[in-house]
């Protein structure tokens, strides 16, 4: 069966077509800069690269492109759209009435657009992606793969706020998490590789976007993403966790608007607004040559990281294994190592030779003896998506 797995972005797609349920990929792409006369379209056939720049005025400019490039008789796929069994949506938010993958139907699309609000720049964008591909994989099942789901498992105390009941009730007011998709894949790997005793998981998925989740028995039990996809851990220009007070200061006191403060907390803030960079990779530079800044921002990371990681074994009661994945936390060897330092007390204890090794496979780099493993995982949601789709359609 053909899984064409789809993320639609505010201005890019992301695309992968996938042979289940062998899992060969069988292809990938990206189409970004959407609404440019520049836009940039990406597309490789196993070592075969392909790139153009050209005008993708709209997102369905942009599938129409992606399908055409599948059909191509040299560096496409497929002899037809036809061949295409299911395609595969992330979609970022489903709220509450979502706990597992579903078959897209007018319902599911009317949910995901009263959801706007909750995800103002993913959802649209998701619903946008969905009733393109209708039109263009008419055959095709449809199916919608929420980045919440795998939060849903979480009990009452974990997701609501100490604040009137009736918001909850009425408003939906809740944490629901995101990074759904990578945090149940990278947990199941590392179940099936550690073994079956490995029952207490916590999952540290670092990339431009961060969070953390508390893995019981293979159900997410609390994870540090809550209502929006901006509290919790420190990222490339999210603040991660602040007093709320901050905010009505800098309204009341700076006279800013509430839209300047959500800008500022959400594009401005983080390692951004630490450091001037974003990126993990250059602020890890700079600190080598000296950039006091840099060295801060490495600093306040990790410590946050760690005041996760010392809650989430509390509710645990216990951790059998700490799981990295993602951009940063599967390639920064420094980030890994300053958020498990001095946590011996805790049975963490990272292994200096194996942390620096590179492999693109998963396996394990705390000490041996250590109480705790530490692992890490490379992080596949389309293969992820591609299997959740599968499994929909037996």
């Amino acid at each position: 069966m053909n899984v064409l797995v789809l993320n639609a972005g505010s201005s890019s797609i992301k695309y992968q077509l996938i042979e289940m349920p062998s899992k060969n990929v069988k292809c990938v792409g990206l189409v970004e800069r959407i609404g440019m006369d520049d836009a940039i379209f990406n597309h490789e056939k196993g070592t075969e690269k392909h790139k153009e720049i050209l005008p993708i005025k709209s997102h369905e400019d942009g599938l129409r492109k992606v399908a055409s490039t599948l059909m191509d008789p040299i560096i496409g796929v497929v002899t037809s759209v036809d061949a295409i069994d299911a395609v595969g949506h992330r979609v970022v938010h489903g709220g509450s009435k979502f706990t597992q993958t579903v078959r897209i139907t007018k319902t599911v699309k009317d949910n995901i657009r009263e959801l706007f609000d909750l995800a103002p720049l993913h959802n649209p964008a998701n619903l946008t992606g969905i009733e393109i591909a209708e039109t263009i994989f008419k055959k095709a099942t449809q199916a919608a793969v929420f980045d919440t789901a795998f939060h849903q498992t979480m009990p009452q105390e974990a997701y609501q706020y100490a604040i009137p009941k009736k918001y909850l009730e009425e408003s939906k007011i809740r944490a629901y998490g995101f990074h759904g998709t990578s945090h149940k894949y990278v947990s199941e790997k590392a179940i099936e590789y550690l073994g079956e005793k490995s029952q207490k998981i916590i999952t540290i998925h670092l990339g431009n976007g961060c969070s953390m989740a508390a893995i019981k028995e293979g159900k997410c039990i609390q994870t540090s993403l809550g209502m929006g996809p901006a509290n919790g851990l420190v990222m490339g220009t999210r603040a991660g966790d602040i007093d709320q007070s901050v905010i009505f200061y800098m309204i009341q006191k700076l006279n800013m608007t509430a839209e300047e403060v959500n800008h500022v907390l959400q594009k401005e803030s983080g390692l951004q607004g630490l450091t001037g960079y974003s990126d993990l990779r250059e602020i890890q530079s700079q600190a080598q040559h000296g950039n006091t800044d840099c060295s801060n921002a490495l600093e306040l990371t990790a410590a946050r990281i760690k005041k996760y990681i010392g809650s989430y074994i509390a509710v645990l009661n216990g951790v059998d294994a700490i799981v990295f994945t993602a951009g940063i936390g599967e390639n920064s060897s420094v980030m890994r190592a300053m958020s498990c330092k001095n946590m011996d007390g805790l049975g963490i204890e990272i292994d200096p030779d194996k942390n620096t090794t590179r492999s693109k496979e998963i396996r394990i780099i705390q000490k041996e003896g250590a109480a705790v493993k530490i692992v890490i995982v490379p992080t596949n949601e389309e293969i992820e998506i591609a299997k959740q789709t599968f499994a929909l359609l037996q």
